[in-house]
């Protein structure tokens, strides 16, 4: 039996309303949630603090840049992932889905290479017990690479994936509909000269077209099997959304167009945001703007993407910026991620709850993760 606590003097943030109490655990879930003071075995006063849900990451590149920490660095396996969870624990995070590409535009890429070893690595030190939040898998399918299906055949039956995307970078649509900012990432990221980019975009354009819709049916298919949810990334148009949603899509992950987001409200997607778009007050490829979103109530769900600490920044700024009452504003990296993944044990301060748990104090405009519990054990 694990140990009892009893959380006192805490800004207990439910699913509903914030107030002042205490939330009383007991084997690692939540027994009891209180507007007084509890005894216990083990009573801890956090001071006025926030207590709140544990977060849940969807989409997280951040991995990648363990294992590939400066261009030609290879971080070692087990070294990179440790390194990895430690920074998504101090953020708050206790379930992070690692985003795994299948896929990409540049062939041979870091992130290709260490595919498979980075699978391993997150399932070998999930079994292992060293990792302290718990680890996941979101496979992002490139539906115009090659190889997809073959790389999707030898990692979609692990039990640790649980949500697979459909992507397509293709150059002209979706993310890179505006050609120019195509080149500034990609010149930027890899020094690519005006030559070798009109290779690439000759080449994706051909990919595309020989492979991604048969691709993209394929995929859905082996989801539909293994009961997956599937997420749609980057729609830009209505047509991109309306063809999501006819195929059973249920997330509409990182809509590039304001156009795209009311289309995925009207067909009843949720709709996830990168949460540094939020803290830097727009999107670094031209984008849709996440804060105009929250503004129109076409945001439901905001993901770290690459910097694990904005989620909790995100969430504190809609309720700041946007006067968004706190609960809703925290359920955007708690409870709306967990629905949407049938992660039904967690996500919310409520009795039965997984006692996944974070304790923040808030100096405006930061949240200050001060403390880490997942399943009552202290991680942080």
């Amino acid at each position: 039996m694990k140990e009892e606590i009893v959380f006192n003097n805490a800004r207990v943030v439910t699913p509903k309303e914030v107030f002042h109490g205490a939330v009383q655990v007991a084997g690692g879930l939540i027994q009891g949630i209180d507007r007084s003071a509890h005894t216990g075995r083990t009573v801890l006063d956090l001071g006025g603090d926030y207590l709140l849900p544990g977060l849940v990451e969807l989409h997280t590149d951040h991995l990648e840049r363990h294992f590939a920490p400066r261009p030609g660095v290879r971080w070692p396996s087990l070294a990179a992932i440790l390194s990895h969870d430690a920074a998504v624990v101090a953020a708050g995070i206790t379930t992070v889905f690692d985003a795994l590409a299948i896929g990409d535009t540049i062939e041979n890429s870091s992130r290709m290479r260490d595919l498979q070893e980075m699978a391993q690595a997150v399932g070998a030190a999930q079994r292992k017990g060293l990792l302290r939040a718990e680890h996941l898998m979101h496979l992002r399918c490139e539906v115009g690479y090659p190889r997809v299906l073959d790389l999707l055949e030898g990692l979609v039956q692990d039990p640790l994936v649980k949500i697979v995307s459909l992507m397509d970078h293709t150059p002209g649509q979706r993310q890179f509909a505006r050609i120019e900012k195509l080149f500034q990432y990609y010149q930027g990221k890899h020094g690519f000269s005006n030559e070798q980019m009109e290779r690439l975009i000759i080449e994706r354009k051909e990919n595309q077209k020989q492979y991604a819709s048969r691709h993209r049916k394929e995929i859905l298919g082996i989801c539909e099997k293994l009961r997956l949810p599937v997420a749609s990334h980057d729609d830009t148009t209505a047509d991109h959304v309306m063809e999501a949603a006819a195929d059973g899509i249920v997330l509409c992950e990182f809509p590039t167009t304001i156009e795209a987001a009311e289309a995925a409200r009207f067909c009843g997607l949720s709709i996830l945001m990168g949460a540094p778009n939020l803290v830097l007050g727009g999107s670094h490829s031209g984008n849709a703007s996440a804060l105009e979103l929250g503004k129109r109530g076409l945001l439901d769900i905001l993901s770290s993407d690459y910097v694990p600490s904005s989620s909790i920044q995100g969430a504190f700024l809609l309720h700041q910026e946007l006067d968004i009452p706190l609960p809703e504003a925290i359920a955007t990296v708690t409870f709306h991620p967990a629905r949407i993944s049938n992660l039904d044990d967690r996500g919310a301060l409520q009795v039965g709850k997984r006692a996944d748990l974070i304790r923040v104090k808030w100096d405006p405009p930061m949240p200050i993760v001060k403390n880490v519990w997942r399943g009552g054990q202290q991680i942080f």
